[in-house]
């Protein structure tokens, strides 16, 4: 072989050689940059699952606060002291007010109206003047009664002088004597009938209806006028049997106004019925006011309530204080800042306010609105409170200026 052929050989195969060597080299390189890549990868993931890990835990620690927070925000809530104070129980019933004198004046005799002295609405005192007939008629009747009257009375005296000297019969004597009283009733008749044309008030009272008009011609038994008697004023109630037990004349009632609920009226049992109507079980009570208002009328619809009992230096609490279970009733009472549920017993019920038998403590705070959701130690915020404190700095710091 030549020397230039195995030179070639020699050159090629050191080629090779050197190729060969150079791959690994290569491969080494790439798998550096490779796991340089995926270390910078893993590297930059865990930082971003880091952050936001932390980031998360973060928020989810803010909304815990939050919650927590809400959980502890105070209830805002209203307040009323309980008092101890009067309460009675009461039997309750309606009935209309009525007048115990209250009557239709009515015509005797029959004539025109001449004159006419009151009105409706008009108070008049007894034997008041309250209108005038035509006497015209009755005037001329006294007159022919007057005669008659007379003429019987010279009779009757001329006899009594001759039967006394024996010249008439005793029957001749009582025939003048008959004749001279029935002239003298007569008489009296007559002058009657006259003052009738005169009407007067039967009683004190007021005009509470006027059915003539001047001039009207008027018979016997014609409606004049309707007076009424105010005072007093009565209502008859009727009660069980059972309502009435213990009821005495001159027990206390209350009488209120329907119309006015604010119109309360004093009044007394007048009178309990001795008997019990057997159709109904019932005996009728009559209750009088005592010295009614004006605006109190005859006819008004009431609600009576007559005492049965009367509790003096009772604990009372306002009836929205009190928070009523199938057998149980009971309060949240405060200590200005927390609520507390407190069991009671409860007794009469009067005027939006109830009777606390046990349980409570005068002075003690109940809450009467805001208590719905409350439970036991339940933080609560007194409302009107910031109100007060905010005008007390205010104040204090007028003064200091």
């Amino acid at each position: 072989m030549s020397e230039n052929t195995k030179r070639e050989t020699e050159t090629g195969g050191s080629e090779q050689d050197g190729s060969i060597e150079a791959a690994p080299r290569k491969k080494r390189k790439l798998g550096r940059w490779i796991s340089a890549g995926v270390g910078t990868a893993v590297l930059i993931t865990a930082a971003v699952i880091f952050f936001n890990g932390g980031a998360g835990s973060a928020n989810g620690a803010e909304k815990k606060d939050e919650a927590a927070e809400e959980e502890e925000a105070p209830v805002p809530v209203e307040v009323v002291a309980a008092v101890t104070d009067a309460v009675a129980a009461y039997i309750s019933a309606t009935a209309n007010l009525v007048a115990e004198n209250d009557v239709s004046v009515l015509s005797e005799v029959e004539g025109r109206v001449t004159s006419l002295g009151v009105d409706e609405g008009h108070y008049v005192q007894r034997g008041q003047v309250l209108a005038r007939l035509d006497p015209s008629d009755e005037e001329i009747a006294v007159k022919k009664a007057e005669l008659r009257n007379a003429n019987a009375k010279i009779g009757f005296e001329r006899g009594q002088d001759l039967v006394t000297k024996e010249l008439i019969s005793r029957e001749e004597n009582d025939q003048l004597t008959v004749d001279y009283q029935i002239a003298s009733q007569e008489l009296a008749e007559a002058e009657w009938a006259l003052a009738q044309t005169v009407i007067r008030a039967p009683f004190g009272g007021r005009v509470t209806r006027r059915e003539i008009q001047l001039g009207q011609h008027v018979r016997p038994g014609d409606t004049l006028f309707q007076i009424t008697d105010f005072d007093p004023l009565i209502a008859r109630i009727y009660l069980s049997e059972g309502d009435i037990v213990g009821l005495t004349e001159g027990t206390e009632a209350r009488i209120q106004l329907n119309a006015d609920p604010e119109v309360v009226l004093a009044g007394r049992i007048r009178q309990i019925s001795p008997v019990v109507d057997t159709a109904t079980g019932t005996v009728k009570v009559t209750v009088e006011a005592v010295a009614p208002p004006p605006e109190v009328r005859p006819g008004s619809f009431v609600s009576i309530h007559v005492v049965r009992e009367i509790h003096e230096g009772a604990l009372m609490v306002p009836r929205e204080a009190v928070l009523r279970e199938l057998q149980s009733s009971h309060v949240f009472v405060t200590d200005g800042s927390t609520a507390s549920k407190r069991a009671v017993s409860l007794g009469i019920e009067e005027n939006g306010r109830v009777e606390v038998l046990s349980g409570l403590e005068p002075g003690e705070e109940v809450i009467v609105a805001g208590q719905g959701g409350l439970r036991e130690g339940t933080k609560i915020r007194i409302l009107g409170e910031e109100a007060e404190d905010s005008a007390a700095a205010d104040d204090e710091a007028a003064t200091a200026g």
